[in-house]
């Protein structure tokens, strides 16, 4: 079974409700909630879209996404990457990301982004 999405999160919260939110649309997530087995994370799953938190213990949503950037694995390299941020966080990840998407967010406009990152229509399946 493929993985539609991995999200890197370290507040229990968001990432549970961000769970919530695309199971309910019929996507496959898996989350991590720590910045030091990120990279290693999104090799071993191959995901077709990453949500990854800007601010993470142990290794920055901003180096994962470098890292992720700089891999040989040019497929792997290209992968989709959804930077979620506190209001006002700018900088070099926003550039490098696929799409930024500012919390608090509302339900209806993660749903949308995804599907739009994902090459889908109306429906999340």
């Amino acid at each position: 079974m493929m993985l539609d999405i991995l999200m890197i999160e370290d507040e229990p919260n968001i990432a549970e409700a961000v769970r919530f939110i695309l199971m309910r649309e019929g996507w496959r997530i898996s989350l991590h909630a720590d910045g030091a087995g990120g990279i290693e994370a999104i090799r071993a799953q191959r995901p077709r879209l990453v949500i990854l938190d800007l601010m993470l213990p142990n290794r920055s949503g901003e180096e994962i996404l470098a890292d992720l950037r700089a891999e040989d694995d040019l497929g792997l390299a290209a992968t989709p990457v959804l930077m979620l941020t506190a209001r006002g966080q700018t900088g070099p990840a926003a550039e490098q990301a696929d799409a930024v998407l500012s919390k608090p967010f509302a339900n209806d406009d993660l749903c949308a982004l995804v599907r739009r990152m994902l090459g889908q229509g109306g429906d999340g399946g």
